[in-house]
């Protein structure tokens, strides 16, 4: 059965790039992205490790701690992690962990037969600090990945989880939020938005994103 938002992120031991990866340690407290890519030596994977990389920052910047992943041996791993550095400006400073019993793929769902039977499409797990499963995203080998997009959801993700609001669409860090329906009290309306809102509609309310300094 595949996983559905909310669950909890299974469990797993398997070693890495970085050595053995204990995961529900790795990710304590923690929010993660654990994604797949189909297979080593590959040109579009090539190029999405080498974005990852050099956005890790970023990640980092939102408490973000990421994992690569494929069904090649992490002897594999270790000598594309020289190609991606030399054709991609960054060089891999994430664990890739190495999947070759496929035992992870097989936890999380990662291999599509109808697609592919024996590699991971290219799936991707972000999961919150109390290890549930928070967003899926799954796509073709053929597609590289938006990691731009994953960031985005990331932040609108911890954003609402603190505030009683929800994004709307194409939104933005720092752009104006909604308030979420079922809030419909005004005086702890005006307690959490004092900044004020603006009704389109009883149901559409827009608020400037609250927790931004003046």
């Amino acid at each position: 059965m595949s996983l559905r938002l909310g669950d909890t992120a299974p469990d797993f031991t398997q070693d890495s790039t970085e050595g053995p990866i204990h995961f529900h340690q790795a990710i304590e407290g923690k929010w993660a992205v654990l994604f797949s890519h189909p297979k080593d030596f590959t040109p579009v994977c090539t190029t999405e490790l080498g974005e990852v990389a050099r956005l890790k920052p970023e990640f980092e910047k939102r408490g973000v701690v990421v994992f690569g992943l494929s069904v090649d041996p992490v002897e594999d791993h270790r000598r594309w992690a020289a190609d991606i550095e030399e054709t991609q400006g960054h060089a891999l400073n994430f664990p890739l962990i190495a999947d070759a019993d496929r035992k992870v793929s097989t936890l999380y769902d990662m291999i599509h037969p109808n697609a592919n039977d024996t590699l991971t499409v290219r799936s991707v797990f972000v999961i919150d600090p109390s290890k549930k499963i928070r967003l899926t995203i799954t796509y073709p080998a053929s597609a590289g990945r938006n990691f731009q997009e994953i960031l985005r959801t990331i932040d609108s993700l911890q954003l609402t989880d603190n505030h009683k609001v929800a994004t709307p669409v194409n939104w933005q860090h720092g752009e104006d939020v909604i308030i979420v329906p079922t809030l419909t009290d005004e005086e702890e309306i005006k307690k959490l938005f004092p900044k004020g809102y603006k009704a389109l509609k009883p149901y559409l309310r827009i608020t400037p994103q609250p927790n931004l300094e003046e």
